[in-house]
């Protein structure tokens, strides 16, 4: 991946996307797959901010049955399958528990119901292109199978559980890249680091953009016809900055934040409803417990986000009430949060509002030649994208051919068979332990190869870092191949090194040498890298 502002100051496009979270990425590679020249431009990094606070979930969302948005799940359901296909290293058919009371709105009969439409409407899970992909239909389990299962559950008023499946997004944030990667194959130029200033205007359309170089300090303009808003929580902001006016276009903003644990359940994902009607999960993840999620109304300035020791203590408490275990401030060993942006602006509470997203010609607003996408979860990224392009066609007057990416691999993810592909690794690569070829062909699927040879050449890149078997080549490779400019870039987005905590002073040391080394960093960079990262892992205590 190249930072295409480095090399090209000015151009003409057919599409310019601003924002690079996975609704951008997706909607870069469904244009560039249709023929057209595209740009795409993010102020942060890639995948930033919203993309990385998930729940690691592609799921079709049980829970929206209660509000009968069938096409909503319809649709979530057939993402899951598609993206089960395209990015296989990524997508992993993952158990879901329900314990079931006595005392509960959501008794065994009424879950049952939910869970036999959940499995109608996802009719075609078992057509997927690699069988260890296929998900089984639910099941039901009696109190005394589901404690030996798994012992997080309270037994106070069990009657059993319901067990489900959803796919697993093991690292979205590589997902993302991905996506953006099998956009520049198609031809997209793509720029982070890369902030969106200013629009150009000639009357009332708005033909291009102004952007800020925030690493070279330097500015540039692009042209296009059709300019897409894809900036998540900050889509009425920037609609407010193309109008150079207050607008009446708002979006609700929701706080949702995480918390990583030692491995508290076995390998299910145990999902419980809080006393205030809201749903929290523990997940299995790389051999420790991922806790969420949380959805509070956030207002205020999205760059002023924060997650705050209160947030986190609200959701130990969740923790502490609601399973068999009891968690403490020092028992968190990293946290994430994010902000989601929600097109439902009638709901009064934000757990209520719609996932669903929607879609805004901005030239009903005086802002012709501007698109605004709004809401939506990760899930639905792709047919998102593919929805865009209809209303691109119909604004360009321009033929252009149905879209095929629900049928093409993602860059880097050409597997047809995952148990094949990872035993093949272990055959070409015998040097390497189990743990590395496991990790490296998930997390990088075909492109793993190019790790492997680089530690070969260079057998200081071939030592391991972590307990899932991680080595120093991921981190060059992240600097020569995928645009990490920054410390922060490496731990958290393009390898798994600090998403789980703080990998030890001499990991967080040798990374931040290796960088300072390729990118010429001086003395004092280092130190300030080192410094915000350090303040990242560590706790919030207001």
């Amino acid at each position: 991946m190249k930072r295409t502002i480095e090399q090209q100051s000015t151009g003409n496009f057919d599409v310019i996307i601003v924002g690079g979270g996975i609704t951008g990425a997706a909607l870069a590679y469904e244009a560039a797959s249709a023929g057209l020249s595209v740009t795409l431009f993010e102020k942060a990094d890639y995948g930033g901010a919203t993309s990385s606070a998930t729940s690691k979930l592609i799921h079709g969302g049980l829970r929206y049955l209660k509000n009968m948005e069938l096409g909503l799940v319809r649709e979530s359901l057939k993402e899951r399958k598609t993206l089960s296909n395209i990015a296989p290293n990524f997508i992993y058919p993952v158990p879901f528990m329900i314990p079931t009371y006595k005392d509960s709105k959501s008794g065994k009969v009424v879950l049952g119901m939910g869970m036999v439409m959940y499995d109608i409407l996802g009719f075609d899970k078992k057509l997927t292109n690699d069988p260890s992909k296929k998900i089984p239909n639910f099941r039901s389990l009696s109190k005394q199978e589901t404690r030996s299962l798994e012992s997080i559950v309270p037994t106070r008023n069990l009657t059993g559980s319901m067990i489900f499946y959803d796919h697993q997004n093991i690292f979205p944030e590589r997902l993302t890249l991905a996506f953006l990667k099998s956009a520049e194959a198609k031809g997209a130029a793509l720029s982070n680091y890369a902030e969106v200033t200013g629009f150009i205007k000639k009357g009332k359309k708005i033909t291009g953009v102004e952007v800020k170089d925030k690493i070279q300090n330097s500015t540039a303009s692009y042209s296009a016809p059709i300019i897409v808003n894809c900036t998540g929580p900050w889509a009425d902001r920037t609609i407010k900055t193309a109008a150079h006016e207050e607008t009446q276009h708002s979006i609700r903003r929701s706080e949702g934040i995480h918390i990583i644990t030692r491995k508290l359940n076995a390998n299910h994902t145990v999902s419980q409803v809080t006393k205030n009607e809201r749903h929290i999960m523990i997940i299995p993840w790389r051999n420790h417990s991922l806790i969420g999620t949380t959805d509070k109304e956030y207002h205020g300035n999205p760059d002023d986000y924060r997650v705050t020791k209160e947030s986190i203590m609200q959701l130990l408490n969740d923790v502490n009430e609601n399973y068999a275990v009891k968690l403490s401030y020092e028992d968190v060993e990293f946290y994430y949060g994010g902000l989601r942006p929600l097109a439902d602006t009638e709901t009064e509470n934000s757990y209520e509002s719609s996932r669903k997203y929607e879609i805004y010609d901005n030239a009903d607003e005086g802002l012709d030649g501007m698109i605004t996408l709004e809401g939506g979860k990760y899930t639905t990224s792709r047919q998102l994208a593919e929805n865009v392009m209809e209303l691109i066609k119909k604004k360009m007057t321009k033929e252009l051919p149905d879209s095929n990416t629900s049928n093409e691999f993602l860059s880097g993810c050409e597997i047809p068979d995952m148990d094949e592909f990872l035993e093949k690794l272990a055959r070409d690569y015998p040097d390497f332990s189990q743990k590395t070829i496991t990790y490296l062909g998930k997390n990088y699927g075909t492109e793993s190869h190019e790790l492997f040879q680089m530690a070969k050449e260079n057998p200081k890149l071939a030592e391991v870092l972590n307990a899932d078997g991680e080595i120093l080549a991921e981190v060059v490779y992240a600097m020569e191949q995928e645009s990490a400019m920054f410390l922060d870039d490496v731990l958290f987005r393009r390898t798994g090194l600090g998403t789980l905590g703080h990998p030890g002073k001499d990991v967080l040391e040798k990374i931040a040498h290796t960088m300072k080394d390729r990118l010429h960093w001086d003395r004092k960079t280092l130190q300030k890298q080192m410094e915000k990262a350090e303040q990242r892992f560590t706790l919030p205590q207001d």
